[in-house]
Formats: C-alpha cells, sequence, structure tokens
C-alpha cells in the first residue's frame, strides 16, 4: 500500500506509539507484506526466525518487536507488537467500509452491463463493455479492465486468509489491497479472488478461470491464462503467462510457476517450477513421471 503522500519516521512512530532507530525525517512511502516489499516500504516482523528475511529484504522501515542493529540507509520502528501496529498503520491511511455505507466514487465505463443484484463496493473502477452477471460481489478499491465477462456468485476482494494466533484465537491481518482484473478477462461462476493484503492481487489480460476458483491475496496471474475448476492458488503466487492450470490443482502461497507451463489435474505445486508438464502430488516432471509408472508394472 503506498501513501497518498511520503511520511516521515516520527510521524509513523507517534501514531503507533514507538521508538524508533535512524533520522525522524526519514522518508515513509507505504507499507508491504514481506514477499512484496519494496524501497520505503514497511514490513513488518515479530519472531527473530524471520528477522534476517525482514532486514535484507527492499523494505527500508522494519517494524520490528526488538532493537536490532539497523542496516545502512534503513530504519526501526521497535514496537511491542508488529502484528497489531501494522494493522493500525494500515487502517490509518486506508479506510475499511466492508460495505457498511453507501456506494461512492465509482466509475463506470461506456457499455458496461452490470445486473441490479451485484453489489459494488467503494472506490471501485469498471472498464468499457464490460459484463457483470446476479449476484456477483465487488469489494473496495477493484479495479476492472475492458470487455471483461465475470459470470454469477463470484466474489472480487474478499479479505485476505492472513491470521495469527494470540492467546488461543485468531487475529486477522486487515487487508487493505485491491483486486485488478485486466482486459479481456473471463471468470466463470462461484469465483472468490482475495484482495492483496497491502498490494494487488491481479488477474492478467487475456486470462480466463472455470468456475470455482479460489485465488489468495497479493498473488498475479499473467496474461493468457487457462484456469479450470476448482483450482485454489494461495496467496503471494506469481503465475507466469500462458500457463495451463487443470481442475483441482493446489499451488502452496509464494510460489512462482513459469510463462508457458502446463500443470495436470489434482497436481500438487509445493516450490517453484520452470516451464514444463507436471503431474502428481509433489508436481512432477510429466514425463519423468511416465518412465517411472512403466518401471514400476514392469516389476516382477
Amino acid at each position: 500500500m503506498r501513501f497518498h503522500s511520503p511520511q516521515k519516521l516520527k510521524t509513523i512512530a507517534d501514531l503507533i506509539g514507538s521508538a524508533w532507530v535512524g533520522p525522524e525525517d526519514f522518508e515513509v512511502l507505504g507499507t508491504n507484506e514481506i514477499h512484496m516489499v519494496k524501497p520505503g516500504d514497511i514490513v513488518f516482523v515479530n519472531h527473530p526466525k524471520y528477522y534476517d528475511k525482514a532486514l535484507n529484504s527492499a523494505a527500508t522501515i522494519i517494524l520490528i518487536d526488538k532493537e536490532v542493529e539497523c542496516p545502512p540507509g534503513k530504519a526501526l520502528l521497535v514496537s511491542d507488537d508488529p502484528f497489531r501496529d501494522f494493522n493500525k498503520i494500515n487502517t490509518h491511511f486506508t479506510r475499511i467500509y466492508n460495505f457498511t455505507e453507501e456506494l461512492h466514487d465509482v466509475e463506470i465505463g461506456e457499455g458496461t452491463k452490470i445486473h441490479s443484484s451485484a453489489v459494488i463496493g467503494n472506490n471501485v473502477k469498471i472498464g468499457k463493455n464490460t459484463l457483470i452477471f446476479p449476484n456477483v460481489v465487488i469489494g473496495d478499491r477493484t479495479v476492472i479492465g475492458d470487455h471483461v465477462i465475470i459470470q454469477s456468485n463470484t466474489v472480487l476482494g474478499g479479505d485476505a486468509f492472513y491470521y495469527r494466533k494470540v492467546n488461543g484465537n485468531f487475529d486477522r491481518l486487515i487487508s487493505v489491497g485491491n483486486v485488478i482484473i485486466e482486459n479481456n478477462v473471463e471468470i466463470g461462476n462461484g469465483c472468490t479472488i482475495d484482495r492483496g493484503v497491502t498490494d494487488s492481487t491481479v488477474i492478467g489480460e487475456g486470462s480466463v478461470l472455470d468456475n470455482q476458483i479460489q485465488i489468495g491475496h497479493d498473488t498475479v496471474i499473467g496474461k493468457k491464462c487457462l484456469i479450470a475448476s476448482q483450482v485454489g492458488i494461495a496467496g503471494c503466487c506469481i503465475i507466469g503467462d500462458e500457463v495451463t492450470l487443470w481442475g483441482q490443482v493446489g499451488i502452496a502461497s509464494g510460489n512462482k510457476i513459469e510463462a508457458g507451463s502446463v500443470i495436470l489435474g489434482k497436481t500438487g505445486v509445493n516450490r517453484d517450477l520452470e516451464k514444463g508438464t507436471y503431474i502428481g502430488m509433489f508436481a512432477e516432471d510429466f514425463k519423468t513421471y511416465l518412465k517411472k509408472e512403466v518401471k514400476l508394472r514392469n516389476l516382477k
């Protein structure tokens, strides 16, 4: 999430009541989740196991639960609860409506048709000649391009599935990102596409999604991808252009699939994949899998 205007380190520290390390006028441009950080971003970390990853990431402001040596050119915000204070920063700069207030700031392009039963949140942009079917829900800040088809009961911009456990209860990381649907995308019935935690979940131009597909927060789907029914993609995945995912494929969080790959039905993806065709619980190369099956069947 980028702030509407740059902030100062002391301003953010005062907002959350934290100590800081670095010049008080150190520039802060926004916040981001660890997989998506860019220079000028705040990233939070609340466990020593992940200190090095956060401190050495592209983020230049680290919201941390212990004062440590600050890398050159960076700054620290030292908090007793970084998770809580990350939420506090995000919701200070991005208001959460959750359909509790009347529609406003919605842009709809020429030739677009929206069924009267569709529900549209705040600060939504919809392009030209787009068709939105009955019972579609479009969450706050969603951006939809031209010539898009969104079929019935699909939800764009639901909350990210991102929690921690505190005192036996689950505590949500509040989602202040959005969903971007590029031009010429078709989305089937009953799909759910979560908004980014602090960035955008993106469906690339010309991609086609079948029915009942789940796409997690901050995932980026490339251009002209084909995704069959009941595929589940976790958060922060990167799917390259012209990738085909067949039915019931499952992709774990934070993985990348190279452009042009084909993932066959019911395959589980738990690592980055180079271009190829894959099958099986742990995404084996398809030709290797066939050779193995032949050997197994010929055993005596």
